[in-house]
């Protein structure tokens, strides 16, 4: 009931982030279902059905970072002063915002179940082509879907959601550690080397397993086309995702040092150690919204190279819905290390900066940012393509 209320009384902001994440919750738990609905459709497809349940794990895993980078951004689960007096510590905030996650996320995947069985005709209505080009076929019409095995399938969401959040909100200075929240932390990551080292890895793995042709029949294969992948270019797409995942707070700090390289100004110095203490805080969002970009131009090279396997409906929900996930979770990280940066820029602004400076210091932020990951991850993307397309 308490986190009902806090979100009642939530700003519109926050609102429409919850909104959000219900929305990704509805959509991974519709990709979900259809997999049931296509396993009962098919019994004699059963491998085929298993394949469609493993592929929604990539908007599972980007809606769960969506939900948690929401909740870190919420403020109703930030330690205020009373709140321990109140009996809201550390610990019960936690609990808070996993319940409100879990909340927010059980919205959706209802709203999911009721859009399935009325797509599917249980609901009275006939059945028949959904939007977006949905065939009726693909979510099992006609065909009877085991109720509790679907609900079982459905809780992975909200499930997944808040175990992340309680995960990522846990209190991490009870035995006298620093709280990583407010100290500044400028030292390097340790990740960068050990990235691009997987991200090679991966590369040379899927360059090895690859088919060789475009036309070869073994190209990676996304829901609607799902049978023939080569194990080897998975594996080889997921290391090198998961390597520029773990570059990703190291690259960001090495934005701030070229920064601060040479003799730099006040401008370029301010923007470097600022990217330098965030890139702990930003370096993961960004890192997985560049391995969703390389991984999305990677496959959309690849089926230019082989239009006999179009793109179906249901592969461009669960791409929007990653996509719109990690774009959502790299500007949620934005706002909250702006919000970790208040203090600083209220010191700023009263010995004398003025608004046009701290705009300026921000543009140069994301500049430099730009300049570092856009070209790495084009030639990422670029160097998995080359052996699916030659």
């Amino acid at each position: 009931m308490l986190a009902l209320r806090l979100a009642r009384g939530s700003h519109p902001l926050v609102l429409l982030r919850r909104l959000g994440v219900s929305a990704a919750a509805a959509g991974t738990g519709f990709l979900l279902l259809s997999t049931v609905g296509h396993a009962a459709g098919h019994p004699t497809s059963a491998d085929e059905s298993l394949v469609r349940l493993l592929w929604c794990a990539a908007p599972l895993a980007a809606t769960a970072q969506y939900a948690v980078s929401t909740a870190r951004t919420d403020p109703a689960a930030r330690l205020q002063r009373g709140m321990t007096a109140a009996g809201l510590g550390p610990l019960r905030l936690t609990l808070l915002a996993t319940a409100s996650t879990a909340l927010t996320c059980l919205l959706g995947v209802l709203l999911a179940l009721l859009g399935f069985l009325r797509l599917r005709g249980d609901l009275g209505g006939p059945a028949g082509d959904a939007p977006f080009g949905i065939d009726s076929d693909l979510l099992g019409a006609g065909h009877p879907v085991p109720l509790v095995g679907a609900l079982m399938l459905l809780a992975l969401v909200p499930l997944t959601a808040a175990v992340a959040t309680a995960f990522s909100l846990r209190p991490r200075n009870e035995a006298g550690s620093p709280d990583d929240e407010t100290l500044p932390r400028t030292a390097p990551p340790s990740g960068l080397p050990w990235g691009i080292a997987l991200a090679a890895a991966g590369l040379a793995i899927e360059a090895y397993t690859s088919p060789g042709t475009a036309g070869s029949g073994g190209l990676l294969p996304l829901p609607g086309r799902l049978i023939g992948s080569p194990p080897g270019v998975l594996a080889g797409w997921a290391l090198s995702a998961f390597g520029l995942v773990l570059a990703g707070p190291g690259l960001v700090h090495l934005c701030g040092r070229l920064l601060c390289a040479g003799r730099p100004g006040g401008l370029r110095l301010l923007s470097g150690r600022v990217l330098q203490e965030e890139s702990h805080r930003l370096g993961r969002p960004l890192g997985v919204l560049c391995a969703v970009a390389s991984a999305a131009y990677a496959a959309v090279k690849v089926y230019e190279a082989s239009p006999t396997r179009p793109f179906g409906p249901l592969t461009a929900i669960g791409a929007a819905v990653v996509l719109a996930c990690v774009t959502a979770s790299a500007f949620t990280a934005a706002l909250e290390s702006r919000a970790a940066r208040a203090h600083t820029t209220a010191a700023l602004r009263r010995l004398g900066a003025s608004a046009s400076v701290l705009h300026r210091a921000a543009a140069l932020r994301t500049l430099s940012l730009l300049l570092v990951l856009a070209p790495l991850t084009w030639t990422v993307a670029e160097m998995a393509t080359l052996p699916l397309v030659h």
